[in-house]
């Protein structure tokens, strides 16, 4: 199901960016405001290391609020808070380096951010949350493409939605431009970085 219904006119039919977004009457309930749950969500990252292979890693202290309008879609809106000490690559020693200046320079810039400025269907059910990026103080727009994964009411009674998805971004754009030449060609690590978001938010009471 979708959280946005996306219908079209006799009049609007033809032309694709003519078409309006209406509201899905089976998922009125849906509209509110939700908050992040980080025990049950995931924001993480992927880049190649040596040309030949990627590294994971995920940030585990994050938090974040949603507001989903299934009327007017454009009114929807996310933000999220990412606590940059929290990076977790599995080796603890890499951890320390992207906390370091060569990287995040985690001390003088704590918090990755992003909020959002605008939401879209572009797909049966899924989206594109458009907003700004910022790290280490430097705010660029970003786009993530999310998939809808649901809605259900918990055993304690809550209601959540679940959604993931993905963007891509160069590194350098944001200031993090370390790196060291390969003596085959190449270099140790890849500008462009794939972030990944699964994210489960409960409804407010």
């Amino acid at each position: 199901m979708a959280l946005f219904n996306r219908k079209r006119t006799a009049e609007t039919a033809a032309p694709a960016a003519t078409a309006t977004l209406v509201a899905d009457p089976a998922l009125a309930a849906l509209t509110g405001d939700y908050t992040i749950d980080p025990a049950h969500s995931s924001i993480g990252f992927t880049v190649r290391h040596a040309m030949v292979t990627n590294v994971r890693g995920s940030f585990a202290d994050h938090e974040g609020t949603l507001h989903l309008d299934g009327a007017n879609p454009a009114a929807s809106t996310a933000n999220i808070d990412v606590k940059i000490d929290s990076i977790d690559t599995g080796i603890a020693d890499r951890d320390g380096h992207l906390k370091s200046a060569d990287f995040f320079d985690a001390e003088q810039f704590p918090l990755m951010t992003f909020r959002s400025v605008g939401v879209e269907q572009v797909g049966a059910e899924t989206y594109r949350v458009t907003g700004n990026l910022t790290i280490k103080d430097v705010t660029k727009p970003l786009a993530i493409d999310l998939e809808f994964n649901g809605a259900a009411t918990d055993v304690y009674g809550a209601q959540r939605v679940g959604f993931e998805g993905s963007a891509e971004i160069l590194r350098s754009e944001w200031g993090l431009t370390w790196n060291a030449a390969l003596e085959t060609g190449g270099v140790m690590v890849s500008d462009k970085v794939k972030l990944t978001f699964d994210i489960s938010a409960v409804k407010a009471a």
